[in-house]
C-alpha cells in the first residue's frame, strides 16, 4: 500500500503521524511511504531520518495526497486538506466529528473511508488510541492551569501547592477517567487539595484505592458540582462520551459563584467542551475570560509536547496502520471489530451512531456500509 504522512497544519501542531521507526517497519513489509518535507521537524526528525527509514520525501501536501492510498495524520484534516481527499483514500487520524459539522460534510462529500483514532476500541471497551493523548492532556491540564492561575496571566494569584502556613489551591476534576486520573496525579504531586467527581462507583473505588486519603472522591451530581465549584481555584473538565458531543456540566451561572481569577481548563473541547462558556482556542492564543473566570480551551493540548505525544501515539497506532496496509482497509476493518468501531465515514455514509445523531445524518452501520 502507498501511505502518506503530510505535515500537520493546525495552529501550533508539531506532532506527526508517523515517526521514522514506524516508517521503517512499513517499508520493510514492502509498503511505500511518502512523507512531506519537514513533517517531523517539530519532534526533531529530519527528512534524512525519514529517507534512511525508507520513505520517499515529497515537497508538498498535494504530492503526498496524490501519491497515497492511505493518509496517516494526527489532527483532523483542515479544509485545504479535506479538499484533497478522494474516494479511494483511507484517512486514519483523530476526527472528533460530533461538534464539527463542516468537517463532517466535507468528509461525506469526499467519499473517503475515514477512521477516527478516538473511537477505536479494545476488548475491554476502552479507547486505546485516545488513551495516550488523554494521559498527556490530563497531565498538561494541571501544568497549564497552574500557569493560568498566575496573576500576570489573569489568574487569582494562587500557588497550587501553597507554602507552609498558607493553604494550597483546590483543584476540582470533573471526570475520573484517563484525563481525570492523570490530572489528579499531577495535582496531588504539586501539593494541591484535590476533589474528583465521577458517576461510576467502580471508578471512585479505584481512585480511592490508588490515592488513599490524598484526594476526595465524590459521586458526580449537579448538586456536587454546585457545591464544589464555589471554592475551586482550578476546574478540570475531563468528561467523555466516545464519539459524541460532551455534556455541558458547568453553566454560565456557575461562574458567578466562583472567585474572580479562578481557572477552567476544558480538556473535552475536542468534543465540543463540557463547560457552557467553552470555545476552542489555540496554543498561540490559549485563554480568554468570561465573567472574571479564565478559560483555557486549547483543542490540541498534547501538541504542546509533540515529541512525547508523537512517540506515545505511534506506539498504539502502528499495529492498526500495519493491519490496514497489509490487508487493505476494507478487509482490515471487517476482520477487526475494534478497528471497525473507528469507522466514522465511508463512501458518503456516516457510520458512527453518535455522530449521525448529533449532526442529523442517516446512520448506516459500519459493517453494512462496507458491504454495500
Amino acid at each position: 500500500m502507498k501511505i502518506g504522512v503530510p505535515t500537520e497544519i493546525k495552529n501550533h501542531e508539531y506532532r506527526v503521524g508517523m515517526v521514522p521507526a514506524s516508517v521503517m517497519e512499513l517499508t520493510q513489509h514492502n509498503h511505500d511511504v511518502f512523507v512531506q518535507s519537514g513533517a517531523g521537524a517539530g519532534i526533531g526528525m529530519t527528512d534524512d531520518h525519514y529517507r534512511n527509514a525508507g520513505a520517499t520525501v515529497l515537497d508538498t501536501a498535494e504530492e503526498v495526497f496524490r501519491e497515497s492510498e492511505m493518509i496517516v495524520k494526527v489532527k483532523e484534516p483542515q479544509a485545504v486538506e479535506r479538499a484533497m481527499l478522494r474516494e479511494d483514500h483511507t484517512l486514519f487520524t483523530y476526527l472528533h466529528l460530533a461538534p464539527d459539522p463542516d468537517q463532517t460534510a466535507d468528509l461525506v462529500k469526499s467519499g473517503a473511508t475515514c477512521i477516527a483514532y478516538e473511537t477505536v476500541t479494545d476488548r475491554a471497551g476502552r479507547l486505546p488510541l485516545l488513551a495516550p493523548m488523554s494521559e498527556v492532556a490530563g497531565r498538561l491540564s494541571i501544568q497549564a492551569g497552574a500557569h493560568c492561575l498566575e496573576k500576570a496571566q489573569g489568574g487569582s494569584g494562587v500557588l497550587l501547592g501553597g507554602v507552609p502556613g498558607v493553604e494550597p489551591a483546590k483543584v476540582l476534576i470533573i471526570g475520573g477517567g484517563m484525563v481525570g486520573f492523570n490530572a489528579a496525579q499531577m495535582a496531588v504531586g504539586m501539593g494541591s487539595r484535590v476533589v474528583i467527581l465521577d458517576r461510576s462507583p467502580d471508578v471512585l473505588r479505584f481512585l480511592d484505592a490508588t490515592f488513599e486519603s490524598r484526594i476526595e472522591e465524590v459521586f458526580s451530581t449537579a448538586g456536587a458540582i454546585d457545591r464544589h465549584i464555589r471554592n475551586a481555584d482550578l476546574v478540570i473538565g475531563g468528561v467523555l462520551i466516545p464519539g459524541a458531543a460532551a455534556p455541558k456540566l458547568v453553566t454560565r451561572e456557575h461562574l458567578a459563584t466562583m472567585r474572580q481569577g479562578s481557572v477552567l481548563v476544558d480538556v473535552a473541547i475536542d468534543q465540543g467542551g463540557c463547560f457552557e462558556t467553552s470555545r476552542p482556542t489555540t496554543h498561540a492564543d490559549p485563554t480568554y475570560v468570561v465573567d472574571g473566570i479564565v478559560h483555557y480551551c486549547v483543542a490540541n493540548m498534547p501538541g504542546a509536547v509533540p515529541r512525547t505525544s508523537t512517540f506515545a501515539l505511534n506506539n498504539v497506532t502502528l499495529p492498526f496502520i500495519r493491519a490496514l496496509a497489509d490487508k487493505g482497509s476494507k478487509k482490515a476493518l471487517l476482520d477487526d471489530p475494534h478497528l471497525l468501531e473507528g469507522l466514522n465515514v465511508h463512501r458518503g455514509m456516516v457510520t458512527y451512531d453518535d455522530v449521525a445523531r448529533d449532526l442529523d445524518y442517516d446512520y448506516v452501520p459500519a459493517r453494512d456500509a462496507l458491504k454495500s
